[in-house]
């Protein structure tokens, strides 16, 4: 897993980069404008192929001395470089004020107040407000976000961007063709509106030593942990899916053939009377089970055998007041996953389901979902982003799981997981990763399942939470255009093969 840092931790780093003399503030924004410059190279060869037009955008901060350090890189090559200043040239850092001495031995500034940028140029490049931004964009930068050119490089962030909420303040932020930042990602790269304005990312390495990071983004999951050994099916779990009643069943077939794809040695629909035919003429691998009200799930949970249980697709809402503090307070405890109908039908009595909840329980709530058991949280996250760092959805779940006392995944592009001791990790669904196809009905139905399954086979909730978000959005890309739910476990062993 890769670590994201917030911007008060990234400042930390620096600043102990400098003062144990390791490198100097003019070194990093040395090595930042070079890393910028071969970014911008890498992405568009043609730009070197001779002579270009560039307009440069500096800041009155750190930032804007990284821009004079482009701009002198760009001049060296032979380009038309034009640098704008925000602010008074007297009140720069030192540091990026011995930057705006070294371009200004190159070429020119103009005030940016005075001249907003053309829009003809090649290139510009947005150095005006990096990771520390914590206040709207005003006058000249507001209006400098509304500028075109054929192609616009973020440094760090991109103006008006929040880096550890990813949440535009005050309404206006520039847009990105591509975004460059240094040593490690922030939160706001991958949350909320952060991908959509960066455009593409790339990290540029500085050479400041990794800490501990705030966060982390979730990466392919281990494959010796996904792989079977010896053993007969109970070897690798026994997972229980409670279905709904008549016509109400086939989110829990979804989830429970994802959670036996996802490599559960069984899998069990938990299925009340008048739903037993229609289940079993659409079952196969999987197997029944009566389950009608508490008392025979009671009964079902005493097995041994069952490892991990799935309460929420199609469940309705009656149902699973019944079932889940069933669930819940049996002696046995075991995993459980608990989605859709299975939270809304607390929405009225969220403390009544918090009460009952246990550490190896995780909540798969989406946004509506989220908002009524946390409603306070999600009138936060809702709220205008006036100043940063902004609430974020990091934020948010890490509260979530405090106040749950157990894993929360809360669904979305940018899917964050959080453990009540504070553990966060992310997996976003953009960028190179990007699988808008999971806007599909069942496709949170069939996460559920693979969590299910992989909760079945022994794997911890946190664990279990982010290697089902890697491989729900891997299958997706897999498929592509076209995705429905049912595809998504088609595709799971080919995802699990390439691992």
């Amino acid at each position: 897993m890769t670590d994201l840092i917030t911007a008060a931790r990234m400042r930390a780093q620096e600043r102990a980069a400098i003062e144990s003399g390791v490198v100097t503030g003019l070194e990093l924004m040395e090595r930042a404008g070079r890393g910028v410059v071969a970014a911008i190279l890498a992405r568009w060869p043609d730009l070197a192929s001779g002579p270009q037009r560039a307009q440069v955008l500096c800041g009155p901060g750190n930032n804007g001395g990284d821009g004079f350090v482009i701009a002198r890189l760009l001049a060296a090559r032979g380009w038309t470089v034009t640098a704008y200043l925000l602010g008074d040239p007297a009140r720069l850092p030192p540091d990026a004020r011995a930057n705006l001495d070294r371009w200004q031995a190159v070429g020119a500034v103009v005030p940016l107040a005075q001249a907003l940028p053309d829009e003809r140029s090649a290139l510009l490049v947005d150095a005006l407000f990096g990771t520390g931004l914590t206040r709207p964009l005003e006058g000249a930068a507001r209006a400098a976000c509304d500028r075109r050119a054929a192609r616009i490089v973020s440094v760090d962030l991109p103006s008006g961007l929040c880096g550890d909420s990813g949440r535009v303040l005050g309404g206006a932020a520039m847009r990105a063709d591509l975004t460059v930042s240094f040593h490690a990602a922030r939160p706001g790269h991958y949350l909320a509106e952060g991908p959509a304005h960066c455009g593409a990312l790339v990290l540029a390495d500085i050479g400041l030593d990794h800490g501990p990071g705030d966060a982390t983004l979730v990466a392919a999951p281990d494959a010796a942990r996904l792989a079977k050994g010896a053993g007969h099916k109970y070897t690798h779990g026994h997972a229980l899916v409670l279905t709904g009643g008549a016509g109400h069943t086939g989110p829990a077939r979804l989830a429970a053939r994802a959670a036996l794809r996802v490599g559960a040695g069984a899998v069990t629909l938990g299925v009340p009377g008048a739903a037993r035919l229609e289940v079993a003429c659409h079952i196969t691998a999987e197997m029944l089970r009566p389950v009608a009200g508490a008392a025979d799930l009671r009964a079902a949970l005493a097995d041994p055998r069952i490892t991990a249980l799935c309460l929420g697709p199609g469940l309705g809402l009656a149902r699973a007041r019944e079932m889940v503090p069933e669930a819940l307070r049996h002696e046995r405890a075991p995993c459980i996953v608990l989605d859709a109908d299975a939270l809304t039908a607390f929405a009225d009595a969220p403390d009544e389901l918090f009460g009952d909840l246990h550490e190896t329980c995780v909540l798969t709530p989406h946004a509506g979902e989220f908002a009524r058991l946390f409603p306070d949280l999600a009138a936060e996250l809702a709220a205008p982003a006036t100043r940063g760092p902004a609430f974020s959805r990091l934020d948010a779940t890490r509260a979530a799981a405090r106040r749950a006392g157990c894993v929360v995944l809360f669904k979305g592009p940018d899917t964050v997981i959080a453990a009540p001791d504070g553990r966060c990790s992310l997996h976003a669904a953009c960028y190179d990763r990007a699988a808008p196809w999971l806007a599909t009905a069942g496709s949170g139905d069939v996460l559920a399942g693979m969590i299910t399954g992989l909760l079945a086979r022994g794997m911890g909730p946190m664990e279990a939470a982010g290697a089902a978000a890697w491989l729900h959005a891997e299958a997706a890309r897999a498929f592509g255009p076209g995705l429905i739910a049912t595809d998504l476990a088609k595709e799971l062993p080919g995802v699990l093969r390439a691992l």
